[in-house]
């Protein structure tokens, strides 16, 4: 990546945020992982992780917005999938509130006004 790039990027695994597993494992452990340095974004590139958000208000690069709107839109899709299935231990109710957020997010990835 060129050192030059303004853009504020997406983790590729915007869902699978690694600050979010490093503190459930922090506060059920006791044990820290480091976080990675440099990751794979949305649109490919390799970016500093200090030059990624979750939040779509920070995301500058188009290519990666587009990348977490599909990523929450097939997450909300399986999620209500799942919920609707016997013996899942989420709710149908729990299910839509969850793809309903999922939802949302996905919207506010396609203003471009991030």
């Amino acid at each position: 990546m060129d050192g030059n790039d303004p853009h504020i990027h997406v983790d590729s695994k915007v869902l699978q945020s690694d600050a979010a597993v490093r503190n459930v494992l922090a506060s059920t452990f006791g044990l820290v992982g480091d976080l990675p340095s440099h990751v794979t974004t949305g649109c490919g590139l390799r970016a500093p992780y200090a030059m990624t958000s979750p939040r779509p208000d920070r995301v500058t690069c188009l290519p990666c917005r587009e990348h977490a709107r599909r990523e929450h839109l097939r997450f909300a899709e399986q999620v209500e999938r799942l919920s609707g299935m016997p013996g899942s231990t989420v709710s149908p109710a729990q299910g839509k509130l969850a793809a309903d957020r999922h939802r949302d997010l996905a919207r506010r990835f396609s203003d471009t006004e991030g």
